[in-house]
């Protein structure tokens, strides 16, 4: 298992804290700096969403949040190119500050990703992420 996360997967985020991206942009889940993150605005459902180079099977997901700031339950959500997305799994993430990973069984072949918070631990709907990593290999 190799991480999926490469220079030519595109990444989308629901929002970034008062549009700050230089400061809590989407790009600092993936620059290995435990120092950096993405921190959204706040509301419920904030989201993130990977799309691949090439066509992938997903086997893990490891997100490390800041606690006070996690997601309570997340859905993860797969298609293939100009499909609508549809469920793969969900997971149950602890509120703290540590690197947490989530095994998933079975997942069909995609070329997108979308992992929904559905409702944060903090009462703002915020949700803060140091590192996001999506491991498995190519289909």
């Amino acid at each position: 298992m190799a991480s999926l996360i490469c220079r030519e997967t595109q990444s989308r985020v629901s929002s970034v804290l008062n549009r700050d991206v230089k400061q809590f942009g989407k790009k600092f889940m993936f620059d290995n700096d435990e120092e950096t993150c993405w921190n959204s605005d706040q509301g419920e459902c904030q989201w993130v969403s990977l799309e691949f180079p090439k066509t992938v099977k997903v086997s893990e997901l490891k997100v490390q949040f800041q606690g006070g700031f996690s997601a309570k339950t997340c859905r993860l959500e797969g298609c293939q190119r100009e499909k609508d997305f549809t469920a793969i799994g969900h997971f149950y993430p602890e509120d703290n500050n540590s690197l947490q990973s989530f095994p998933i069984q079975e997942a069909p072949p995609v070329d997108k990703v979308k992992i929904i918070f559905e409702n944060s631990a903090d009462f703002f709907g915020r949700i803060i992420v140091y590192s996001l990593d999506i491991l498995g290999e190519n289909a």
